[in-house]
């Protein structure tokens, strides 16, 4: 992908948070861990990189129409609003209903289990495991990330964490 798409794709997931911060620096660690995954796994990286910017993008409409966060209601959500801002973008058909698909299922894993689907689902349980399962006893971290990560990059990156060193990001993400 382009620099400049990338940035755009950056400018349109701000513009879609608007003032929620942590939403937005947990999108740009996803990206981050993806291009990581990427550069160990094999993928099309205008998908990874779309797909890992607008994974959680229905989570205002979800909030709105359905009052909740909850990943049903983002995988409902989120396919029309990333299809709106990727043909907004211009970006080719095939990619843009490759990335909708992610984000249809980035909880769910539903129909799909592509190179791009797995590594945007590990990069999202790689910024996710410390933050929403870190309390977890060691030995129910290890059993959650055995079955969770679907790259051996991912699973190496989960054991570097399960063995005392927190997965970070390669660098602080700016929005």
């Amino acid at each position: 992908m382009e620099p400049v798409r990338r940035e755009e794709l950056i400018a349109a997931m701000t513009a879609t948070f608007g003032a929620d911060s942590r939403r937005i620096r947990h999108a740009l660690a996803v990206l981050d861990y993806a291009e990581q995954l990427l550069a160990a796994e094999p993928g099309d990286p205008a998908t990874v990189t779309a797909a890992a910017l607008l994974h959680d993008i229905g989570i205002p409409a979800a909030e709105r129409q359905h009052g909740s966060a909850a990943p049903r209601f983002q995988e409902l959500e989120g396919p029309p609003i990333a299809r709106a801002i990727l043909e907004r973008l211009g970006v080719a058909p095939a990619v843009t209903a490759h990335v909708c698909r992610i984000v249809g299922s980035h909880h769910s894993a539903g129909d799909i289990d592509t190179p791009e689907f797995r590594i945007v689902w590990d990069a999202d349980w790689l910024v996710n495991l410390p933050e929403e399962h870190g309390e977890l006893p060691p030995a129910r971290r290890q059993a959650l990330a055995d079955r969770v990560f679907r790259t051996a990059t991912g699973r190496r990156l989960a054991a570097a964490y399960l063995a005392g060193a927190p997965p970070t990001p390669s660098a602080e993400p700016q929005p």
